[in-house]
């Protein structure tokens, strides 16, 4: 009997076969269950997920110790397809201000007297503390994707390294760490997809939308991934798969928040953070050492016992030490394009423009539709404006009117809800 996924829910219906363009096999939608493009072999049997034991870790994150997992690929590669639920952002702002209180401490010299004196210190106060998440559509088919290989990323081995032509691996130089770091922190700003290579086209600032025919290949699949992780014999290796959010600019939603703070009579300091929670699955030998290290507050204590930089020298530089695949995922649209017939929709569009907003005026007023280099699309999903227009109101009274709670908020009518109950006969008819 295999073990179930703690927590886990019904899993979902099987996968159908639907097989791709052979220019398209290293970027697949969920419903594809091939391993590779042109392959004369009977179909493979219906899609049977691996139920692997699972622990949460970090933000709604998940981790497996699974045996199994460490020493099949064709587990591991349908374990990552069951573990497919949407991640979510956690949107977190805080108001504090800096009060300077004073107080009396009594001292003793030593001839035994006594004397008191005033002390200033200063004290920060929160003065309001709000989450709210925010899910993708759960109508929009996850994409898969692998990293291209000219990027740099953990292929195995301790370091960031790219793939060459000829199919080795080299270490990647620091200027190419330098350019990475900055296009993804980018990248994730402006909503644009994980396999989106910074090829200087991307508008910065503007609320574009990347159309999905625009996408980056790895030379593996997810599933030769997954078959490299687990002929590794390395102690502490790991395999780690990101679930990433697109499609909304996170950069203009958090100025329109902070402006909508602003408007209130509030004129404290503002702390605003979208943070991804529920968007790595972590793979892991099944070894005591490997177990404790996942356990935060084990290492933790190793940090502090100055043990844990002998554990990291280990993974660093023993042959039979660490590695870290990061080198797939799955891409989560909060929003995206899919092409339209050219008269689909109502009015007239402007002409296509690389500077213009997601929301374009039409003859008739705003539009779902957009004008783009490729033809005419539709927007799907939930946009960022209609998102902000809900919650608008509620993060305006949450500022106001104090409110502090760790629970997220569920609805945008539930702050006003909470401070209306408290006012007798507010359920009375009038």
């Amino acid at each position: 009997m295999e073990p179930v996924a703690s927590g886990s829910t019904a899993p979902p219906p099987p996968f159908q076969d639907d097989p791709s363009e052979e220019t398209d096999h290293l970027l697949h939608d969920f419903s594809n269950q091939h391993t590779s493009p042109g392959d004369d072999r009977p179909p493979p049997p219906d899609f049977s997920p691996y139920f692997a034991e699972t622990i949460t870790v970090g933000c709604n994150d998940i981790a497996s110790h699974d045996r199994h997992l460490n020493t099949d690929g064709e587990a591991l590669y349908r374990f990552l397809l069951y573990e497919s639920s949407s991640p979510f952002y956690r949107l977190h702002c805080r108001g504090q201000h800096d009060e300077r209180k004073d107080h009396w401490v009594t001292e003793r010299d030593n001839n035994g007297r006594t004397r008191s004196r005033r002390e200033s210190r200063t004290e920060t106060v929160t003065d309001f503390e709000f989450y709210i998440d925010i899910y993708s559509d759960p109508n929009i088919t996850p994409i898969q994707w692998t990293v291209w290989d000219t990027l740099p990323a953990y292929r195995g081995s301790m370091v960031r390294e790219v793939t060459l032509p000829n199919g080795t691996t080299r270490k990647a130089t620091r200027a190419e760490l330098k350019t990475y770091k900055k296009w993804t922190k980018e990248r994730s700003e402006y909503g644009i997809p994980p396999w989106v290579e910074d090829t200087g086209a991307i508008v910065r600032g503007e609320s574009v939308v990347i159309d999905d025919g625009e996408r980056l290949y790895s030379s593996k699949t997810v599933r030769q991934w997954a078959d490299d992780y687990c002929t590794s014999t390395k102690y502490l290796k790991e395999f780690v798969y990101e679930k990433s959010l697109y499609g909304w600019n996170l950069h203009r939603l958090e100025v329109s928040i902070r402006a909508a703070i602003s408007s209130t009579p509030y004129q404290g300091r503002v702390d605003v953070e979208f943070k991804p929670h529920g968007s790595k699955v972590y793979v892991r030998p099944d070894n005591r050492l490997s177990r404790m290290l996942s356990n935060k507050w084990i290492k933790f204590i190793s940090i502090l016992l100055l043990i844990y930089p002998f554990i990291w020298l280990f993974k660093r530089f023993h042959s039979r030490g660490g590695g870290r695949w990061e080198v797939s995922g799955a891409g989560y649209p909060l929003k995206r394009l899919i092409a339209v017939p050219a008269d689909e929709g109502d009015g007239d569009l402007p002409p296509y423009d690389p500077k213009t907003p997601v929301m374009p005026v039409a003859s008739n007023g705003p539009s779902p539709y957009v004008q783009t280099m490729n033809g005419r699309k539709k927007v799907i999903g939930t946009m960022e404006g209609q998102w902000f227009k809900m919650w608008e109101g509620t993060i305006k009274q949450a500022v106001i009117g104090r409110y502090q709670g760790m629970t997220p908020l569920q609805n945008p009518q539930q702050v006003q809800q909470q401070h209306q109950i408290l006012l007798d006969g507010y359920g009375f008819d009038v």
